[in-house]
């Protein structure tokens, strides 16, 4: 695995000429050409990357689903993430688009040092990426563009804060074409909410919950091959409640059947759910219903 803890060792090894700003560089992907003899790729960066990507042939774990748009392939990694290529070296396309590589010490005093981590999408897996409209990719171009006609010209001290405001601006569009795409799949969406529902069945029928506890959020997004917060981010999107909510959601649910349908005392129900301890499932229990699950027992009675 390498890694690469500066945009320059990035650009030695992708064999494209040295940036012209050590902590900030919009690298032309049509000119990026990794080392004929590696096959498979494993790095970790110490900086942030945008692409925004067309004609790939180098497959970046995206996964081979059909999607809505295959104009532009827009992908975001943060710092010490994994990033895996495999290099088929009898396919050969003509590969374009951009690469914007920013250090973390590039937004050191400025807005973006405290808020890039609220963007959700640097931490989507590669396969979930955006993609994006013929329409939609000139809006990141141009504004790939400006940042790059910026970061080229004469730095003075209006340079770092004008180039932050373009980058602002790029990562507020991607959340917006973001919600776009989970909007648009609405059958793929659908099919998320009918597996969501059927793993949590599942989880929940089965005689061992008690040893396997109350699932997380992170396991669920594995068993529908989709990353913790992208899942999280498609369901507010169509349903309005993340993954946690819907976890809850059918605890609840099963709970409630089983005041209603059996014998078993709340300390009883709370074990066979999975908690540990049965005040926190009653407090769980009463934040959703504001009703604590004795006293729902009582109300059917």
């Amino acid at each position: 695995m390498y890694r690469f803890k500066t945009i320059s060792e990035f650009h030695q090894y992708g064999n494209v000429p040295m940036p012209e700003h050590p902590l900030i560089s919009l690298v032309d992907y049509g000119k990026v050409a990794y080392p004929v003899e590696d096959h498979q790729i494993k790095w970790v960066q110490e900086f942030y990357s945008i692409g925004l990507k067309r004609n790939v042939s180098t497959k970046f774990n995206y996964g081979q689903q059909v999607y809505d748009f295959n104009e532009g392939v827009l992908t975001f990694v943060a710092p010490q993430q994994v990033l895996t290529l495999e290099v088929d070296q009898n396919i050969k396309t003509e590969a374009s688009g951009w690469l914007l590589l920013v250090h973390p010490d590039f937004f050191w005093g400025t807005s973006l040092a405290k808020t890039i981590k609220n963007y959700d999408f640097f931490g989507y897996a590669v396969n979930e990426a955006l993609f994006l409209s013929e329409k939609e990719e000139r809006i990141i171009d141009d504004l790939l563009r400006n940042i790059q006609r910026e970061y080229q010209s004469n730095m003075d001290k209006f340079s770092e804060n004008i180039i932050v405001s373009q980058m602002e601006l790029l990562l507020n569009y991607a959340e917006r074409f973001y919600e776009r795409q989970f909007l648009t799949r609405k059958k793929t969406n659908h099919q998320v909410l009918a597996k969501l529902e059927e793993v949590l069945n599942g989880h929940f029928k089965e005689e061992n919950t008690l040893f396997k506890g109350i699932p997380t959020v992170a396991e669920i997004a594995e068993h529908l091959n989709l990353s913790p917060n992208y899942l999280s981010a498609l369901l507010k999107a169509v349903s309005g409640q993340s993954t946690q909510q819907h976890i809850h959601n059918k605890l609840i649910a099963i709970a409630k059947e089983k005041l209603s349908t059996t014998e078993l005392n709340v300390s009883e129900i709370a074990f066979e759910l999975g908690f540990e301890h049965a005040t926190s499932f009653s407090k769980l229990f009463k934040s959703k219903t504001n009703i604590s699950p004795f006293a729902f027992r009582q109300s059917l009675n």
